[in-house]
Parts: structure tokens; C-alpha cells; sequence
């Protein structure tokens, strides 16, 4: 048999490994993203509630909505928007894993392979992993920063309609076309710098906690290499990526979400600093962390 005919004779996962690797990613992140998504939804909601910066500027009437947690607000959505609203913007989020997902992948690989290198006895150092698992993550969220935006904009599109102001987007196509037609290519990255922050940190969380925590526990501890020491790992690892990532997604929701001039320009935030800066001294420190219970659970399901 030729070789032309064996390669094809092969199965599409060893004739084609990193695109088979891809789409099987790509579709569990589907799947997992639909399965995660209200308690995504509720994530955002939260982060912008009491958005002391939104009060100053006069976009909002009235006493500061107070802060209802998590249970109350994902209730409240359903009780006032209906069921299926606890998935709007969904579509961009499931681009978003797509991309990230994808770019990700290629990147940490090649970083691996070709920019940090293995050992002579072809190991990877935990150090090199996870410079590698960070650099593919901050990398990946770049190029997933303009679904992430089109995502967070339209979760604030129910709540919009309460306050009786007029929705944004008549859909995910229109929401692109939108966005770049009022900011041009600049736009659609607006946020990116906490996106990029946060996708790093939340990498360097993950992989050097979980490490250290299985270890900790397989030398101190009668437990085995079995899926509890497993779980314990993954829970502290997804508290610890949580901690360290979530005052970035706060700016970064903010920044996405606030009101823009003709030109795209953001009217409450000059910068992901200066909405930090605000945010702490308008809100108090532990603004920073407001999301954080449904961004926990999410790491662990």
C-alpha cells in the first residue's frame, strides 16, 4: 500500500491530532459553557451592581441599587426578565471558548515545544509549565477579548430593558457590526488589558495550586492518588484562580460594559486603572470581589 493510501486508510484523529484535539475541546467547552452559563450571567450582574462610577455620572436615577447576592439576583432575573434570559448572550460565549479554546492549545504546544523545550529526558519542569499554561492562556484571552465584549454587552441587555433604556443589539451579528463600526478594530479589544490579566492569573492559580495541593496531600495525608484527592486539589486550586482573578474580571466587566461616545470612547473609565482606582474608592476594597461565589462554583463544574 502507498504511503498516500495508508495515511488515509488511518482514523481522522492520527491524520489530523491537533485539528481532532480541537473540535473535541472546542465541543466539551460548548457543552460545559451551556451547562455554566446562568451562573455566568449572575457573575456579571453582580459585578456591575452599586457601579459607583455610574451614580457619579448621573446614568442612573435614585438610590444605588443594593447589593442582592447571588441567589436573589439570578431569581430576580427570572422573575423579571423569564427562564431563558439566564442564557442571553451565550452564542458569543460559546465563540469565545472556541477561540480561546483553540488559540490556546496551538500556543501552549508550541511554547512547549519550541520556546521553553523539554528536558534531555524529554520532561517539561513544572516552571516551564506553568509559564507555558499562563503565556497560552493571556494569549488565547487576546484573541477571545472581542467575543468576551459582545458577551458581557449583551447580559446587560435585559437589564437595560428594566431600567427603560433601549436595547443595544438586535443580535451577536449586529453586535460585531456595531461595536466596529463605532470604534473601528480598537473597539472591539476595549477591556482587554484586565481580560489578559485576569486569563493569566486565573492560569497560574489553577496549575500551581492544584500541583501543590495533590503533593501536599499524597506526603502529609493517608489519602491515595484517587479522584478525593483529586476533588480537594481542584476545589482549592478553583478557590485560589478565583481569588486571583476576579478584581481584574470586575474592571474588565465594567470597561466592557460602560456607555461609549460616537467614536467608541468609554465615558465613566479613561482605563482599566482608573476603573480599579474608582471602583476601590467608591465601592470600598471588597467591590473587587463581587461575583466571586458563582466564579468559584464555575471553576468547579
Amino acid at each position: 500500500m502507498l504511503p498516500a493510501e495508508e495515511e488515509k486508510s488511518l482514523p481522522l484523529p492520527e491524520r489530523w491530532p491537533r485539528a481532532s484535539k480541537f473540535a473535541l475541546s472546542a465541543c466539551a467547552a460548548a457543552v460545559a459553557e451551556l451547562v455554566t452559563f446562568p451562573l455566568d450571567l449572575t457573575k456579571t450582574r453582580l459585578q456591575v451592581q452599586g457601579e459607583a462610577a455610574v451614580h457619579r455620572s448621573g446614568a442612573v436615577a435614585g438610590q444605588p441599587v443594593p447589593y442582592r447576592g447571588m441567589l436573589r439576583t439570578a431569581a430576580g432575573i427570572v422573575q423579571e426578565e423569564g427562564l431563558l434570559k439566564l442564557w442571553q448572550g451565550a452564542t458569543p460565549a460559546i465563540y469565545r471558548h472556541i477561540v480561546y479554546s483553540g488559540v490556546r492549545m496551538v500556543a501552549y504546544e508550541h511554547l512547549r515545544d519550541s520556546v521553553l523545550g523539554r528536558t534531555e529526558d524529554e520532561s517539561f519542569p513544572f516552571w516551564k509549565a506553568v509559564v507555558g499554561g499562563m503565556s497560552a492562556g493571556a494569549i488565547g484571552q487576546f484573541f477571545a477579548s472581542p467575543t468576551d465584549l459582545v458577551k458581557v454587552q449583551m447580559q446587560m441587555e435585559g437589564k437595560r430593558k428594566l431600567e427603560g433604556k433601549p436595547l443595544r443589539f438586535r443580535g451577536v451579528h449586529h453586535a460585531f457590526m456595531k461595536i466596529l463600526s463605532e470604534g473601528g478594530i480598537r473597539g472591539l479589544w476595549a477591556g482587554w488589558v484586565p481580560n489578559v490579566q485576569r486569563a493569566a492569573l486565573v492560569n497560574m492559580g489553577d496549575l500551581t495550586t492544584y500541583d501543590s495541593v495533590k503533593h501536599f496531600l499524597l506526603l502529609n495525608t493517608p489519602l491515595v492518588d484517587n479522584s478525593v484527592t483529586h476533588s480537594v486539589a481542584s476545589a482549592c486550586s478553583g478557590l485560589v484562580a478565583a481569588v486571583l482573578g476576579t478584581p481584574a474580571d470586575v474592571v474588565k466587566t465594567r470597561i466592557m460594559n460602560q456607555p461609549r461616545d460616537n467614536q467608541g470612547r468609554g465615558l465613566l473609565y479613561k482605563s482599566s486603572m482608573d476603573c480599579l482606582i474608582q471602583t476601590v474608592q467608591g465601592e470600598g476594597f471588597m467591590s473587587l470581589y463581587k461575583g466571586f461565589t458563582p466564579t468559584w462554583m464555575r471553576m468547579q463544574l
